[in-house]
């Protein structure tokens, strides 16, 4: 019994040998000096990065990789500069592959990469004001030729509606069905697409006859909320940050931008529309629009419209939603939710 009690304990013993230092200790090995690494950077800025050596292991070299796609390599435990000009906008995932001693090991850090522009705040005249139903719990805005068209939101109540905008009626509305909440439009290559907020689903219609063509599915795991488009792709607000470039015939997203200021990420982008080449988004329950580059996401202007809100009937909860561009009067039309006007305006710096 003693001699099988030693041999147990003998295999025992070259089993630890064996396994060596397990992956979690090897971890601990190192990480990156955050002395060195700020919370947010701007994109004209670049980044240090150095490993700290807590066991004074010999580094050989040390790859770096930036979402997963390998930019640099340098010898030993040298310093590693990250360059941000045109990084998208965000967070970066930074990984080093560290190879010392015979071994490798993987540590990962990330930052956040705001806009190098102070946005422009933006003034604005009213060239005339207008009814708007207040019954219309606006989603969408946009003109097609000389229509205006709007979709509405809440299950049980949401449309899409031709508008004679100077009396604010309804001359062609299409319901969908009470289980959707709809949300934001656009109208490209003679179709209106719509969006749902969370059904994950979205409709197609003829832009003359009103007539659905198809639905089709959200290929990412995303919201609707706002939809515009410049004439060849559609963009397509999720409810955060991002916003999404849509393929219009295979209503793909394809691509996306986040939204950031100098200073910080703009959430809750809502309402689109497509003006000279910029985007313009409403703010869910701010009485703002942000007018965004829609290459990088940045925030170039932004247009204060809280003096808007004390003209109508709003209340606290009646928040700013609806956007549409009138391309033969360089004027753009502005409403909001279950607001009793829409509005006019031309915007100056």
């Amino acid at each position: 019994m003693k001699n099988y009690n030693r041999l147990v304990t003998i295999l025992l013993a070259l089993n630890l040998v064996g396994c060596g230092v397990s992956q979690k200790d090897k971890e601990g090995f190192f990480s990156f000096d955050d002395n060195n690494i700020k919370a947010m950077y701007q994109q004209n800025e670049k980044v240090a990065f150095t490993l700290l050596n807590q066991k004074n292991k010999s580094i050989d070299s040390i790859a770096y990789f930036v979402n997963d796609t390998r930019v640099n390599s340098v010898k030993n435990n040298n310093k590693f500069i990250l360059d941000l000009n045109g990084k998208k906008l965000g967070y970066q995932n930074i990984k080093a592959l560290v190879y010392f001693e015979g071994d490798t090991i993987s540590i990962k850090t990330r930052i956040e990469v705001a806009s190098n522009i102070v946005p422009k705040l933006l003034k604005y005249t009213i060239v005339n004001t207008y009814p708007h139903d207040v019954d219309a719990f606006t989603q969408g805005f946009e003109f097609f030729r000389d229509t205006l068209i709007e979709s509405t939101g809440q299950n049980g109540k949401s449309y899409i509606a031709k508008i004679d905008y100077k009396t604010g009626k309804a001359y062609k509305k299409v319901a969908i069905d009470q289980q959707y909440f709809g949300e934001g439009i656009t109208v490209i290559n003679n179709k209106i697409y719509q969006l749902t907020w969370q059904n994950a689903e979205g409709f197609i219609y003829d832009a003359n006859t009103m007539k659905k063509i198809k639905s089709f599915t959200y290929d990412k795991k995303v919201e609707g909320w706002g939809m515009t488009n410049d004439g060849k792709n559609i963009y397509h607000s999720d409810g955060t940050e991002k916003i999404w470039s849509m393929n219009p015939e295979t209503q793909k997203l394809e691509d996306f931008v986040n939204v950031y200021t100098n200073d910080s990420k703009i959430k809750s982008i809502n309402e689109l529309e497509w003006i000279n080449g910029k985007l313009y988004g409403n703010i869910w329950q701010k009485d703002a629009i942000a007018i965004i580059n829609p290459k990088t996401g940045a925030v170039e202007g932004v247009l204060d419209l809280a003096g808007l809100r004390k003209l109508t009937n709003a209340t606290p909860d009646d928040f700013l939603n609806g956007i549409a561009y009138n391309k033969k009067t360089n004027t753009i039309f502005v409403t909001g939710k279950n607001w009793n006007k829409t509005f006019e305006i031309k915007i100056f710096n």
